[in-house]
């Protein structure tokens, strides 16, 4: 899945907007956008009425003597996709996308949204709410200096707001007599009240020993030990992020779209453990799979989500030092915990263990892709017989991958929102289509779907690009060039811990040749049944340097305006590379297992060493996908799998184009029509 650096991802919910193409003006005169200019407005059916919503909000503010409420659309714990309990965004607004920070004053309220988005605002909102395309902390501060009067409250959830979302706001607002103001009660919550989703309560599990690298008792002890290690001796770790708490307990839940996570916070001390949650959600077993009846340095004690903050405070009154991952913490605990208590680093231990793969893990991850390949290879089996047919369009399509993957053994559901896009849709960051709104698949157009799977072993993340027509001369080499920067960084071999961004150049290279780029990131972590979107691996200037044991996609593409989307995504795992003389050199073992598109492969572009290396690639998908199909009694697809890893010559665009050439020829004296 092409990335942007939120969610899982969290050192911010926005850190910067990366757009496929360039963002096209919304035309107001489209039946489905709303238009404010007139008289009267004109809403489209999907419009929300947030007139009575904004003035009870408003009396919330007057209550606590603000001028204005910022309201981002995420929840205590910075997770990428939120459950329906935290879409204050949506309910305030109506707007339903999944980026974008609303701001209400007494007598104005404004969305902040990337070009992504912007249609569907139009959409979706009402005329109560101006809609603003610059993104980013300093044109919602400038916006508010024009305004709220000087000596106005600025308020905000500290709940909700990252500490370097903070300390942006904070910053721009120094010196203008405007005060950035946290208040504890949510403002929207007062307001959506009785209405506002239940907490979840489904059970929290603990997985069998079989689908996880290690015990819990394991990771604890490994957390402690880097504390007593660190050389300003931490006596607790405190961790915000959902996944940091279930990877250490190896527990898993459902509160979250496409993550198997739980609302809950862990305090881990040098002498107890403490776990916020719901202990309702447990049954027995669960309770003493985590030693919860004692209070031992091995015991899981559980207290009331909701009591973290006041517990928080509590233990920091004491001779105490707690490390926080100030990248991934809420600024409500940064704002508690005494600066001269606090031990700060990008990362929590628990981010930077996690990101590195035991040898069980690793095995599990790859088994995982071997399964995941089974239903994306159905998928485009199936396409290949019925897009001819006029039958498919890109929401039937991305619903029956779904159901493919459903079937295959410890699944878990899609890792995320399945991207099914046709033509020029696939142009488009991060589109999705609807029931409603879709796009029927063509052979005359490229297609492009990026999937992936949850399983009790690994997550998965894939994408491939497929023309089952007649591609342009220019689509073909888009898609080579791609497809050779995705093996460029593939095949690299690079020193030990270098970084993200010193690599990421391998996979643009052939594209800037020809003046060519992509707006994206090129690769992001994935976990074990954990984020598809994995912090802090990847590519990126913020995140670790590359590691022996890590995995990363790698993904990088090309986006034409309007006209069709590339994109070829594979997951790799860090691995030791071998080298003719002596040193500590890493390379990369790709898991994903799915051939590409040979119609849109020019064969010349390719040097001898990248045929030589897709061949391999190929026919190790052959010697571990193939035995599946075959398992399964999959044996159209078994034959489909052997057609398309067939090896690539060097010679073979040549002698495909001399024998149409030859039969056209023969054709045309013939007198036939071609």
């Amino acid at each position: 899945m092409a990335w942007v650096p939120w969610g899982c991802c969290p050192l911010f919910v926005l850190l910067s907007v990366c757009a496929w193409g360039h963002a096209k003006p919304v035309d107001l005169r489209r039946e489905n956008v709303r238009n404010c200019s007139t008289i009267p407005h004109y809403l489209p059916v999907t419009v929300i009425n947030t007139t009575v919503q904004l003035k009870a909000l408003r009396q919330q503010m007057h209550t606590w003597n603000l001028s204005a409420y910022i309201i981002p659309n995420t929840d205590g714990h910075m997770s990428e996709y939120i459950g329906e309990h935290d879409k204050r965004l949506a309910w305030i607004t109506g707007f339903t996308g999944s980026s974008g920070t609303a701001v209400v004053t007494m007598g104005k309220a404004g969305l902040w949204t990337d070009s992504r988005y912007w249609i569907q605002a139009e959409q979706e909102m009402d005329c109560n709410w101006e809609l603003h395309k610059e993104v980013g902390t300093a044109s919602i501060v400038n916006w508010l200096l024009t305004e709220i009067p000087t000596r106005g409250h600025v308020g905000f959830d500290p709940l909700l707001f990252s500490i370097g979302t903070w300390k942006n706001y904070d910053m721009a607002l120094q010196g203008s007599q405007r005060e950035l103001v946290p208040i504890t009660t949510n403002l929207v919550d007062q307001v959506w009240g009785s209405e506002r989703p239940p907490v979840p309560s489904q059970p929290i599990y603990a997985l069998q020993e079989a689908f996880t690298g290690s015990t819990w008792q394991e990771k604890v002890s490994s957390i402690r030990s880097q504390m007593q290690k660190h050389h300003k001796a931490p006596t607790a770790v405190f961790l915000s992020m959902l996944d940091e708490t279930a990877w250490l307990f190896n527990l898993r839940s459902s509160d979250i779209p496409y993550n198997p996570f739980f609302y809950s916070y862990t305090l881990l001390t040098d002498s107890s453990i403490r776990l916020f949650v719901n202990r309702s959600r447990f049954n027995s077993e669960t309770l003493q799979y985590l030693n919860s009846s004692c209070t031992g340095a091995m015991c899981v004690q559980l207290e009331d989500y909701n009591q973290v903050y006041e517990s928080v405070q509590a233990y920091t009154s004491g001779a105490v030092r707690v490390w926080i991952g100030t990248s991934n913490t809420m600024y409500a605990f940064y704002n508690v915990i005494p600066k001269d208590k606090m031990v700060e680093e990008t990362y929590s231990p628990v981010m930077v263990t996690k990101a590195v793969k035991n040898s069980k893990e690793q095995a599990m991850l790859r088994a995982s892709h071997v399964r995941d390949a089974v239903p994306v290879i159905r998928y485009l089996v199936w396409l290949e017989k019925n897009v001819p047919k006029g039958t498919v369009n890109e929401f039937s399509g991305a619903t029956l991958l779904d159901k493919f993957r459903g079937e295959e053994e410890f699944s878990s559901g899609p890792s995320f929102k399945t991207i099914s896009a046709s033509g020029r849709n696939a142009a488009l960051a991060h589109y999705s289509p609807t029931k409603e709104l879709h796009r029927k698949l063509s052979s005359d157009e490229m297609y492009l779907v990026d999937s992936g799977g949850q399983y009790w072993d690994g997550t998965t993340d894939i994408t491939r690009t497929v023309h089952w027509g007649t591609p342009s001369a220019f689509q073909k080499e888009a898609y080579t060039r791609v497809l050779i920067g995705n093996m460029e960084l593939s095949r690299l071999i690079f020193p030990a811990a270098t970084s993200g961004p010193m690599l990421e150049a391998f996979a643009r290279k052939a594209l800037w040749e020809v003046g060519l780029n992509y707006g994206h990131g090129t690769g992001h972590g994935i976990g074990n049944f954990l984020c598809v979107h994995e912090w802090p691996v990847g590519f990126h200037s913020s995140g670790l340097t590359m590691g022996k044991g890590m995995f990363t996609s790698i993904e990088p593409g090309y986006y034409q305006d309007e006209e069709f989307g590339i994109r070829l995504e594979d997951v790799a795992l860090v691995v030791e590379a071998k080298t003719k003389y002596p040193g500590t050199y890493l390379t990369f073992e790709v898991v994903s297992l799915v051939p590409y598109d040979r119609n849109l492969i020019d064969v010349s572009l390719l040097s001898p060493e990248q045929l030589q290396y897709l061949n391999r690639y190929y026919q190790t998908i052959r010697e571990k996908v193939g035995p599946e199909l075959r398992r399964r009694q999959l044996l159209e697809e078994f034959e489909w799998l052997q057609q398309h890893t067939e090896p690539l010559s060097a010679r073979a665009p040549c002698t495909a184009f001399l024998s149409s050439l030859l039969a056209a020829s023969t054709l045309a004296i013939l007198g036939w029509s071609v």
